[in-house]
């Protein structure tokens, strides 16, 4: 018996990094799979990091198929409404139902000083981390109502949604936002029985995190910044000495929310963060 046998989880940004660990990790556990991303580039993040793919996507197909679970995978962007809530509604015309929510697709520009940040910067980031967010949320509890059979909504926020974050001030506001956006969602939903919470990540070894352009933001005078060079650095953030954490310690993470042992749980911000924030 796998720990959410027979439900249904709806993933966004799961192509690669954290979404695809988490599909993969729900999966392992008997999860059926609804996986969203936008498979792209976004223009003005090309200076950060490159997006995923279309078969970046379709590896995240491959490897929920090889452990024998049925996933249904879209390209949409959770900044559209509408793209996303027809993928959405699609995969649960396809797989009967949805039971399991990660809101996990984000973005992480950096680098400037707050009064140096573009207004399309700032759009960009809180479009795609907050407004994506609500989107997502927005879609899919109608569904969870109508179903009648409760549910657990899992936001990804960041250490940067409980502390300030020099350098990353639309960042840190998108992910304040998050925690706001679960306060409310748990209070509403909580008369049916459907949970909501987040979770606060430090540092994940992804590509959002590993490239020379995040690695540039700690060494600024470093041409060109090596991953061991940054390495030490980022374990003097944390409490706990390491750099970085696994994206399978979050999927753990979402794993227990999703799954009953966490069945009483609901607004509640969950720290995977190497005590990041107690520093």
């Amino acid at each position: 018996m796998g720990r959410v046998d027979g439900k249904v989880a709806f993933i966004t940004g799961a192509a690669r990094g954290q979404g695809r660990s988490h599909a993969l990790r729900l999966a392992q556990e008997g999860a059926d799979i609804i996986a969203i991303d936008i498979a792209e580039s976004i223009p003005g993040m090309d200076r950060f990091y490159q997006g995923a793919t279309e078969e970046d996507l379709a590896e995240t197909v491959r490897q929920v198929e090889a452990l024998d679970r049925r996933i249904v995978a879209r390209k949409a962007d959770v900044r559209d409404y509408d793209a996303l809530k027809t993928a959405l509604d699609e995969g649960v015309a396809e797989l009967g139902h949805v039971d399991i929510v990660s809101a996990n697709a984000g973005i992480f520009a950096f680098g400037e000083q707050s009064q140096q940040v573009t207004d399309d910067e700032w759009d960009m980031v809180n479009d795609i981390n907050a407004k994506g967010v609500w989107h997502t949320a927005k879609a899919v509890i109608p569904h969870l109502i109508e179903q009648g059979t409760g549910g657990s909504i899992i936001l990804t926020s960041s250490t940067a949604g409980l502390k300030g974050t020099p350098n990353v001030v639309a960042y840190t506001a998108s992910k304040h936002a998050v925690v706001g956006i679960m306060r409310t969602l748990a209070l509403e939903l909580a008369p049916h029985r459907i949970r909501v919470n987040t979770v606060h990540p430090t540092g994940v070894a992804t590509d959002m995190i590993l490239n020379e352009a995040t690695f540039r933001l700690f060494m600024p005078d470093v041409e060109h910044p090596t991953q061991e060079a940054a390495a030490e650095i980022f374990a003097t953030t944390n409490a706990l000495p390491i750099p970085w954490v696994e994206p399978i310690d979050i999927s753990n993470a979402v794993l227990y929310l999703a799954s009953d042992e966490a069945r009483y749980v609901t607004g509640t911000e969950l720290k995977i963060d190497a005590g990041y924030t107690i520093k």
